[in-house]
């Protein structure tokens, strides 16, 4: 068939992808071109194969679905990334959008389902989960920026790495000195940034000084 709308489906686990596949192999407009099981071959497959529609897991090892869909969108710009996930939290939702996803989607929705999301995506036309459209609406409303204070947002330890960024040390650096992993300290600086609406370790460490949560001493 002509005019098929090609999509490229990335998720690290083969089962996902596989019964994704499986479904679309019965829609006639929808055809699947490449299949990658990681982000770094997600970014290869995308400029070789350019598809209409790239449906991205944001959870996988070494290069994220966040990372992904920002290589993918830099190699390929004119494919839409439908990030297909578990995860609804703001951490999750706001790089990815950030990053250049068109639609927001979570994997209990039903194949069919799926497949309008992926026609609509063609078009251009955005899809977002209702839990994560009424996140959207309220950062849009300006009303979590107002309500953000590093000492109620923050946990306890959130608010120990804060200031151990504002202090300048690495993650590495951070790791050792909390005796946590590496992998758990790059977690918590992702909230961080995530729950105060800020872009990198350097803003996060001027906010830090600007809100006292470090002083001179």
């Amino acid at each position: 068939m002509t005019n098929q709308i090609t999509v490229m489906l990335v998720d690290d686990h083969a089962m996902v992808r596989e019964g994704v596949r499986a479904f679309f192999i019965t829609q006639p407009d929808i055809a699947v071109v490449a299949e990658a099981g990681s982000g770094e071959e997600a970014v290869k497959l995308a400029a070789q194969f350019v598809p209409d529609v790239i449906l991205m897991d944001l959870i996988m090892p070494q290069m994220d679905g966040v990372e992904a869909t920002r290589k993918v969108k830099m190699v390929s710009p004119r494919s839409q990334v439908v990030v297909l996930t578990s995860y609804h939290e703001d951490e999750h939702i706001f790089p990815a959008l950030k990053a250049g996803a068109l639609s927001y989607v979570l994997k209990d929705l039903s194949a069919e389902e799926l497949a309008v999301v992926v026609r609509k995506a063609s078009m251009g036309e955005a899809i977002l989960h209702p839990r994560v459209a009424a996140r959207v609406i309220k950062e849009l409303q300006g009303k979590r920026e107002s309500e953000v204070n590093p000492f109620t947002e923050l946990s306890e330890r959130e608010l120990e790495v804060l200031k151990l960024i504002a202090e300048g040390m690495s993650n590495a650096e951070i790791a050792a000195k909390l005796v946590l992993s590496e992998k758990t300290v790059k977690g918590h600086v992702s909230n961080i940034l995530s729950k105060l609406q800020l872009a990198d370790r350097t803003q996060a460490a001027v906010y830090a000084w600007r809100e006292g949560v470090v002083r001179k001493e």
